[in-house]
């Protein structure tokens, strides 16, 4: 397996490092094992390993910069990476927002590897599998879905003397149920560091029951409703969100963050007082390594403290600009939740939709951070506070901004590694009122 330890990795990047004649240079050494199974129509499609490992050498001189990429560590191989990098960086133009090599950072270890996911055998793969498929061919139902886990290793150096280290591993399951019929359709999604806390036989319960729950969909009319989300469909809004959490976007007049007159909105409160959110990388649940893609080490932040916007990311660049200081951009997102079940959020609710799953969302309009977006995969009609029957998929029209002032209850909040989201993200349950769907959706 192609797996550096601290030391190797430490002597490699030294090593690259008194290769360059540059004026600055930053090195990103990754690699691991990585092992997957699909299935698909209740069989298993394709499996595989794969082992790879990458060194990426980028170099500075004055306001130039060039990039290099090699999967290859001997001596001729890291003389070759360097000079590359220092051709490129040669004929580049200058930057105007160049900035060079980061300042000494100190970085504290965050708990991302776990001995038993770092252990997972294609024996496991298979039984995952069958966990998923054995149930479905014994109810009739069709199962399809893909498990890969991950054992890897990242490393940052630089030449201002910085150099971090850390071991990460994962395991993340995905797997949509459709009756045979294909009238109705369940998807559940399951992502640990910690193989312990995995448990396929439960996640597909909920998608077999998803499925043949929202067969024979009936048509409802597009409006206004109150809706349970629950934390996977609430996720992917929410995450589309967090793009706006930029300074310079906000500072430049393109966000919801923008304030009338310029300047951002920190300090205004934006949310409901419930909603809570922030970043930590130490987080027990949702560690994630203690420095971002330019290696500055990342703090603990809170992005938004009782409704009030307490944070914007700011780039380097746009720190310098603005006389702020930089820290490391968040890698996880964690949104506080409440108490309440989604058994209760429906006995409480008179008139009102649950959504299970929300995708293919798109950003319409920055400045209200107005998203559309598709439900899927069961979505149900709720009456005098019971889940009365499934109903036709919806698009809707909604923005996270409004939807985060428009709560009633929060739940508990769950780990959701989201579509087309750079965060991993705890996020609850939500019982939101006045969520807008624009018009009926063909999808199951």
């Amino acid at each position: 397996m192609i797996q550096f330890d601290e030391t190797q990795a430490r002597a490699l990047t030294d090593k690259v490092l008194k290769l360059t004649t540059a004026e600055g240079c930053s090195l990103v050494l990754q690699g691991g094992r990585t092992g997957n199974i699909r299935f698909a129509r209740n069989s298993v499609s394709t499996a595989g390993e794969v082992q790879n490992c990458t060194l990426v050498v980028t170099v500075m001189f004055g306001k130039k910069t060039g990039i290099a990429t090699t999967g290859e560590f001997d001596d001729a191989a890291l003389e070759r990476v360097v000079r590359r990098a220092e051709e490129l960086a040669k004929l580049s133009p200058d930057n105007p927002e160049f900035m060079p090599v980061i300042e000494k950072q100190t970085y504290r270890p965050t708990p991302t590897f776990v001995e038993a996911t770092a252990n997972i055998t294609p024996e496991f793969r298979a039984q995952v599998a069958a966990d998923c498929i054995e149930p479905c061919k014994a109810d009739k139902l069709v199962a399809a879905g893909f498990f890969v886990d991950s054992d890897g290793f990242m490393a940052n150096a630089d030449s201002n003397g910085n150099f971090a280290y850390q071991r990460i591993t994962s395991a993340d399951l995905t797997c949509t149920v459709r009756t045979d019929d294909e009238r109705g359709s369940g998807w559940v999604a399951s992502n640990v560091a910690d193989i312990g806390k995995f448990d396929a036989k439960r996640s597909i319960r909920t998608g077999m029951q998803k499925a043949k729950g929202s067969a024979d969909a009936k048509a409802l009319e597009p409006g206004k409703y109150t809706v349970i989300l629950e934390p996977a469909a609430a996720a992917g809004l929410v995450g589309f969100m967090l793009f706006g959490f930029d300074a310079r976007q906000a500072d430049e007049g393109r966000s919801f963050l923008t304030k009338k007159g310029g300047g951002n909105r920190i300090g205004e409160k934006v949310f409901d007082e419930r909603v809570n959110i922030y970043s930590d990388p130490w987080d027990a649940d949702l560690a994630v390594v203690p420095w971002d893609q330019e290696g500055l080490a990342r703090t603990r932040e809170d992005v938004v403290k009782d409704g009030v916007v307490k944070t914007l990311a700011y780039s380097r660049y746009w720190a310098k600009e603005k006389g702020k200081v930089a820290t490391g951009q968040p890698g996880n997102i964690i949104m506080t939740g409440g108490d309440a079940t989604t058994e209760e959020m429906v006995k409480s609710t008179k008139r009102g939709i649950l959504v299970t799953r929300t995708w293919y969302i798109r950003l319409v309009d920055p400045q209200t951070m107005l998203l559309t977006g598709l439900t899927r995969d069961g979505t149900f009609y709720i009456e005098n506070g019971e889940v009365k029957y499934p109903i036709k998929n919806f698009r809707f029209n909604e923005s996270p901004v409004i939807m985060l002032n428009n709560i009633e209850q929060l739940g508990k909040s769950e780990r959701i590694s989201p579509d087309e989201s750079p965060f991993l993200m705890k996020v609850p349950s939500m019982k939101l009122r006045d969520f807008t769907f624009t018009s009926l959706s063909d999808a199951v």
